[in-house]
């Protein structure tokens, strides 16, 4: 994975080079006043450099409007009075104003600076200087863009099934180690798993970004007519393990309550414990298998089996013992049904299997 990120990064470095020599190569061809300018077409080449071609068709437009606005700003001064240091400091003050709006992206910054450059290195030639840096800046652009587009232009399809991939293998990692803490002696030695909640988020956060950069990525990109990914089914499948890390997040703390007491103190029946560590194994199970794409149908049976004998224990046990004493366990079995539930969706398995124990588990 490191060493694709790097190529792909050398490319866009490479690009980017050969962007900016062909500008710098060209500029001085411009007719008029703008070949007294050509030192800014290559810095029209690197701001429409992009990892992704409608980031860089973005870049490029917000750029322009940047510089526009800039050149107004110093045109309004020019017009109305002459530049010296109060009117240039508001100027100035007035395109960082507009720039904080977020309006103008990235290079939102162009605007005050480009007000400053048309007073002070402009001067009295303002106007052919405002002209000239206009026309540098967009024929670096251009070439830019069509070098970006030209070049082998990037698709980040390849980035989602690893991250989608690690997600699977995090949250069934993290299932595992619980199912073993469970049965293993109580209270259990390994308390790793209790500490990885927030890091289960950051998984989630890093997938949904691969995922916006590779939609991203195929907008206006012509590779992406031969190179086809169905990113709504990845999108679906993210919601689905964003759905089972919820349900996961909240059994590991129940799980931390009948350890340490923390952050609620319950209590979790030991006959219970052989059990939930056979459906949380089983979920682990599935999900590993779901990355592997291979038997799918048998593991989510062996997972919906194993969440099915665990309510049926459950139904079993609730007149031998308070209702306080089967909370946690209830709470954790009613997280598996909704994770089975989850997964259900996406791996062609009954719309809710959670919908008979959700019944039981409410009845009683």
């Amino acid at each position: 994975m490191k060493s694709q990120i790097t190529r792909a990064r050398s490319l866009q470095a490479a690009k980017a080079a050969v962007a900016v020599g062909i500008a710098w190569s060209v500029a001085p061809y411009l007719p008029g006043v703008a070949d007294n300018y050509p030192y800014y077409a290559p810095l029209g080449a690197l701001v429409s450099m992009y990892p992704t071609l409608m980031g860089s068709v973005r870049n490029a437009l917000q750029t322009l409007g940047s510089l526009a606005i800039g050149i107004l700003l110093a045109a309004a001064v020019l017009l109305l009075s002459d530049p010296n240091v109060w009117t240039i400091s508001l100027a100035v003050g007035v395109g960082a104003l507009i720039a904080a709006t977020g309006w103008f992206g990235a290079n939102r910054e162009f605007i005050p600076v480009t007000a400053l450059f048309v007073l002070i290195v402009g001067g009295p030639n303002a106007d052919s200087y405002s002209i000239g840096y206009l026309e540098q800046i967009s024929l670096g652009i251009v070439i830019g863009l069509l070098i970006n587009m030209l070049v082998f232009p990037t698709l980040s399809f390849d980035a989602v099934g690893r991250q989608l991939s690690n997600y699977r293998s995090v949250l069934a990692d993290h299932l595992l180690e619980i199912a073993e803490a469970l049965a293993e002696s109580w209270p259990p030695e390994r308390d790793g798993w209790a500490s990885r909640n927030d890091a289960l988020v950051g998984v989630s956060r890093d997938v949904r970004a691969a995922l916006h950069h590779a939609d991203d990525s195929r907008k206006v990109n012509p590779r992406a007519r031969i190179h086809r990914r169905d990113l709504n089914a990845d999108y679906a499948d993210l919601a689905a393990l964003e759905t089972v890390t919820f349900h996961v997040r909240d059994l590991t703390d129940v799980l931390a309550g009948a350890v340490w007491g923390t952050p609620i103190n319950v209590e979790l029946r030991p006959e219970l414990r052989p059990s939930l560590s056979v459906a949380l194994d089983a979920v682990a199970v599935l999900l590993r298998e779901w990355d592997a794409e291979t038997q799918q149908p048998s593991a989510y049976s062996a997972a919906v089996d194993a969440s099915a004998s665990l309510m049926t224990e459950l139904d079993e046990r609730r007149d031998s013992a308070p209702a306080t004493a089967m909370g946690a366990a209830a709470a954790i079995a009613m997280d598996v049904a909704r994770i089975l539930a989850a997964l259900g969706t996406r791996l062609d398995g009954p719309a809710d299997p959670a919908g008979d124990a959700s019944t039981r588990l409410t009845s009683s």
